[in-house]
């Protein structure tokens, strides 16, 4: 990356200050803007997180803000309610009084002698998120917004359910959650309080995972905050960036689709990383791009942005698996509309003899299995961070604990770019079944690359709202978009299609041992074939840039860890994954932040009821006569009619125990 230091306007920084909302409560800002800004006033640019702007976001911030900023305009990075430095409790996700915190702080941007009264918002993840939301409350001022690595669809797109099964994951994300709520504000923005403040949020901060598990079905708990429930709410410009190795990449993809507004996509071979950080390579200047829509719809300068196309992906081509990728090959495509009407559907059936073939069986057969319940466990992780030993790892041995159907060798390789789409005529020996479905790309030494990948509840083949158990033996159609693909599939290669009744620990098991009947005459999968054209050559980015990195020193960078491990004797397999303690200093005021994690999943063969997730979190917090630690754990289990979920938060000062609540609670299993 290019480090910029010097930039057409000369910027000044706002540490903190606090904005008050209409209740009294104090939201903690830090802004960065041109010196002259008051003088002649510019554009906002708001990023609007939990994650503590003083430091948990620190370190990006640096690379981002002020590169904005010293291009004329003034970025605004808000703790919300009850993070940061900011007064009031953080009680869930995406909350209404999220929603409501986030038009008055706009406003407020909107009327300071420093903003011309045009404000964008920008985020990736919670930030992409909340972005897409607030866009949908049209608050006059909102101009335009950039949104990575988000959904539209909070049920069945974000770490909580997927085709209407538990994500075991969810735990791991609720328990980040615990203990990032119970990190105390700043004594030096806030005072004395600091330490009232620390103990309110520890006492009212709840488990997320609760209210999660409660909801089990698509309520309206998680229609809230769904912009796929009216994408016409939406009237300003998006900018929409996804990686494909990252979990958040449907959306790009439904929201391109979905919109009426001006819009752009694009989509990277990238984790849940800005794609100038890009992991994994090719990077991007990304914030050049994002200047150039800034300037466009803040401030009214052509820059030619809208005449890029309007998607432009990149087309990745196979590689050995591996459980980390520092770099995935290909190019870069285009396409001026999205949907395209130059993808078209190419189907595959799933045909005797294991085979996939673009004919249909000359007549119905059928085979079962009896799901695995190790089946998942080399899947890699359900979010991809960039982080080694998270990528799923060759899938010849998941394979063979799967139905499979393997094409011929390919005579000519073909791409496709979108969502594979299956259909499946099934059947369970149990009220309650899932079905995973995978496809890889097999080279000729006999590799399997994952490539896509979806799961479905059986209970809510019809509805994610209102689900029906299956009649034990009845034959259903049932039909799974898998996750989204620009994939090559090179001459001489195979593509493979397998299909289980279980996918631990992406999808929570069924109640019970399920034999899964598939039934060979329509079922099949349809990949969305893309000709190849000549502008994909003119697809091209400039390298990335930023602003200087924070100034930090490690004190010390603990290793990632992930470890698969099964006992021969009891056949449990345990998939234990995180990293040890890392710790740095921030060199401007002498913070000290360490953090470390680790989630465990188990699971013993044949006995789906054993079924368990842990996670353990830390994250301390020290300088000059202030030293705090946070400390959490998480587990989750079940037996046939019930989830159980313990919690419990520690905290130290002083390394002396000051603070432990423990939460317990027993949640009935909806058709889960």
């Amino acid at each position: 990356m290019k480090i910029k230091t010097e930039f057409p306007h000369a910027i000044r920084e706002i540490e903190n200050t606090f904005i008050t909302l209409q209740d009294g409560t104090h939201l903690a800002a830090r802004i960065w803007l041109p010196v002259d800004a008051e003088q002649n006033p510019v554009p906002a640019i708001l990023e609007y997180l939990p994650y503590r702007k003083n430091d948990g976001t620190a370190r990006r911030d640096a690379n981002r803000m002020p590169y904005f900023a010293g291009h004329g305009y003034a970025c605004v990075r808000v703790d919300m309610r009850g993070s940061g430095d900011s007064d009031g409790i953080l009680y869930d996700e995406y909350l209404k009084q999220e929603q409501d915190d986030a038009l008055e702080v706009i406003d407020w941007i909107a009327k300071q002698m420093w903003c011309s009264g045009a404000v964008g918002m920008i985020g990736i993840s919670w930030g992409g998120f909340n972005s897409l939301q607030i866009a949908a409350r049209r608050p006059p001022a909102l101009q335009a917004i950039i949104a990575l690595a988000f959904t539209v669809d909070r049920y069945n797109e974000d770490v909580h359910y997927l085709g209407g099964s538990v994500i075991s994951e969810a735990l791991p994300w609720a328990s980040t959650m615990l203990v990032f709520n119970a990190r105390p504000p700043d004594p030096r923005f806030v005072g004395e309080r600091w330490r009232e403040m620390w103990f309110e949020r520890m006492e009212k901060s709840p488990p997320y995972i609760e209210a999660w598990l409660t909801h089990q079905r698509r309520d309206e708990f998680w229609k809230h905050g769904s912009v796929c429930e009216d994408y016409g709410a939406i009237e300003c410009p998006v900018m929409a960036v996804a990686g494909a190795a990252d979990a958040y990449n449907y959306a790009l993809f439904q929201l391109l689709a979905g919109l009426r507004v001006p819009r752009l996509g694009i989509y990277g071979p990238w984790a849940h990383i800005y794609p100038h950080h890009a992991i994994p390579e090719p990077a991007i200047g990304f914030l050049q791009e994002a200047l150039r829509w800034w300037d466009k719809w803040l401030k009214g300068i052509e820059t030619r942005i809208m005449d890029e196309p309007m998607l432009r992906a990149w087309m990745q081509e196979y590689v050995t698996p591996s459980t980390y990728y520092a770099a995935r090959p290909g190019r870069w495509i285009a396409e001026e509309n999205f949907p395209s009407p130059r993808i078209f559907p190419r189907e595959f059936y799933l045909n005797e003899n294991d085979s996939l073939t673009a004919n249909a069986p000359a007549q119905e057969s059928s085979q079962e299995i009896i799901g695995k319940q190790s089946a998942g466990m080399t899947m890699g992780a359900w979010g991809i961070y960039g982080i080694a030993g998270t990528y799923a790892d060759d899938q010849r041995v998941q394979d063979a604990k799967s139905l499979t159907f393997t094409s011929a060798p390919l005579a000519e390789g073909f791409e496709i770019l979108g969502m594979p789409q299956v259909t499946l005529d099934v059947s369970a020996n149990q009220p309650n079944a899932l079905v995973s479905v995978r496809v890889c790309d097999v080279a000729p030494d006999g590799a399997s690359l994952l490539l896509s990948w979806g799961v479905l509840n059986l209970t809510h083949r019809n509805s994610d709202e209102f689900t029906e158990p299956l009649e034990i033996g009845k034959k259903y159609r049932v039909t799974l978009a898998l996750k989204p693909l620009a994939h090559a599939f090179a001459a001489g290669h195979r593509i493979r299609v397998s299909v289980s009744p279980t996918s631990f620990p992406h999808a929570w098991p069924s109640p019970v041992p399920v034999t899964l009947c598939v039934y060979l005459g329509a079922s099949k999968i349809a990949l969305p074939q893309r000709p190849p054209q000549a502008q994909d050559a003119n697809v091209k980015f400039e390298l990335p840039e930023g602003s200087a990195p924070l100034p930090i020193e490690w004190l010390a960078q603990g290793a990632d860890f992930a470890t698969l491990t099964q006992d021969l004797v009891t056949q449990k397999f345990t998939l234990a994954r995180g990293n040890e303690p890392n710790c740095y200093r921030i060199t401007a005021h002498g913070l000290e932040y360490s953090e470390s994690d680790a989630d465990i999943f188990s699971i013993v063969e044949g006995e789906p009821l054993s079924a368990r997730v842990r996670c353990e979190r830390m994250i301390a917090l020290k300088r000059a006569e202030w030293d705090v630690r946070m400390e959490s754990e998480g587990e989750l289990w079940c037996d046939a009619e019930n989830f159980f979920v313990m919690n419990v938060l520690r905290a130290y000062e002083d390394d002396v125990q000051v603070f432990e609540k423990r939460w317990e609670k027993k949640i009935a299993r909806e058709n889960a």
